[in-house]
């Protein structure tokens, strides 16, 4: 285990200790035992996803590996072109997985949707939080800009793919109803208003229930990580609102225009359902 010792910082009387523990990589191989703790479950139990288990934590390692190498590289030559160039990879892949997470079958438009939603979400969010909130100087750093933005945009990628999942669901076993208000004079907004609605809901409601227990029964990572680098508690607090608020807000605007303009792909021009 390699210690890493910074001056002590006085805050508010008190002395923080900015000793960071850098971990070998024997140290980090003894995590792996959970893993096996898993396999050994799952085997025990009958349960065939050792396979999946060995390639998401395969995946994982090397993923974070290729990223961290990345990210040094990024840090050292901080530019605009590379911390966008970075976003565009993770938005990219964020749409990719967000529509492989969908098990109904969308039509392209609804696919172009899905991305068009979480790119303006993450813009107007990015905007926001990082050049009024957090005004970052330069905008482009890359020490804020690519982990914040990774979080916010793997909670909004969340986020649409459980509204995608619930509106084509609602869409599908609500069908019967739906027509039946089409006949009766109700407009395609009218008629689908309670489907609509169910979908945006189901897709927040995550978000909600982990900032209603935040600090008391879970720590996030984004603190916890500021506060084992040594950060003084009440400042990593700080930024964990600002985050979880980004993240609210991002999931809100990405969703809700995937629902509001969604649930038209499903008529055809003459307002009839597909």
């Amino acid at each position: 285990m390699v210690y890493w010792n910074l001056p002590k910082v006085a805050v508010g009387g008190m002395y923080m200790n900015n000793t960071v523990m850098d971990l070998s990589i024997l140290n980090l191989a003894i995590a792996y035992v959970f893993v096996l703790v898993l396999l050994v479950i799952f085997k025990a139990r009958g349960i065939r996803r050792e396979k999946m288990i060995l390639i998401a934590t395969t995946r994982m390692t090397i993923q974070l590996t290729l990223m961290g190498f990345v990210l040094l590289y990024v840090f050292k030559h901080p530019s605009w072109w590379l911390t966008l160039s970075m976003l565009a990879i993770m938005l990219g892949f964020a749409v990719y997985n967000a529509l492989k997470r969908v098990k109904y079958s969308m039509s392209k438009e609804l696919k172009r949707l899905v991305a068009l939603s979480m790119i303006i979400g993450y813009l107007v969010t990015a905007v926001v939080f990082m050049l009024l909130v957090l005004q970052v100087e330069p905008w482009f750093n890359p020490q804020y800009f690519i982990p914040i933005s990774g979080m916010i945009i793997g909670n909004s990628m969340t986020g649409i793919a459980l509204g995608a999942n619930r509106l084509c669901a609602n869409m599908r076993d609500h069908r019967e109803r739906i027509e039946n208000s089409l006949m009766l004079g109700a407009t395609c907004k009218v008629a689908t208003f309670d489907e609509v609605n169910d979908a945006f809901d189901s897709a927040i409601l995550p978000t909600m229930n982990n900032m209603m227990t935040m600090g008391i029964v879970s720590l996030p990572g984004m603190m916890t990580g500021q506060m084992l680098s040594g950060t003084f508690p009440l400042t990593a607090i700080k930024y964990q609102i600002g985050i979880m608020l980004a993240i609210l807000g991002c999931t809100a605007i990405t969703v809700v225009i995937f629902v509001t303009l969604g649930y038209k792909t499903f008529f055809t021009s003459s307002a009839a359902l597909k």
